[in-house]
């Protein structure tokens, strides 16, 4: 397995109800490293422009409407296969499918509002953490081994 990269947001519920400690204490004592975080409030505009993939579904206004209601911790995360990892962490998209322990099994009302985002391939990771984070401001750490 190798070292990766990927995108995670904290959403406008999960920060409401102040779980962002907890959820962040879940990502690093699963293995991964936290090496860039902000938080701001998305505009619509910088809502829809990330989320542009879905502009076709008809959940995409709803969307975007309920990702700039208010602010969201943005991450850039970085560990042995953190793609899939972090995947594992969050649990399926809709919470009640979400397996025991993960972040949405405990912290996300619907599959609407689910508590937390990521990337799902690296491709994907690649694009989402620069349209959040200039290289300046990630700091990675080299990961020499698991830490799961």
């Amino acid at each position: 397995m190798q070292t990766q990269k990927t995108l995670g947001i904290i959403k406008p519920d999960a920060v409401e109800k102040s779980h962002i400690g907890e959820i962040l204490d879940r990502i690093e004592k699963n293995g991964l490293c936290i090496i860039a975080m902000k938080m701001k409030t998305l505009s619509q505009a910088e809502a829809a422009e990330f989320y542009d993939i879905h502009k076709e579904r008809p959940f995409f206004n709803d969307l975007v409407s309920f990702m700039s209601s208010g602010p969201v911790v943005i991450m850039a995360l970085e560990g042995v296969d953190a793609v899939h990892r972090y995947r594992q962490i969050m649990g399926a998209t809709n919470p009640q499918n979400a397996a025991p322990g993960t972040i949405r099994a405990d912290f996300a009302e619907s599959i609407d509002h689910n508590a937390v985002h990521g990337s799902d391939s690296t491709e994907t990771a690649a694009r989402e953490l620069k349209f959040f984070f200039n290289e300046d401001e990630i700091c990675p750490r080299l990961v020499t081994q698991d830490r799961h």
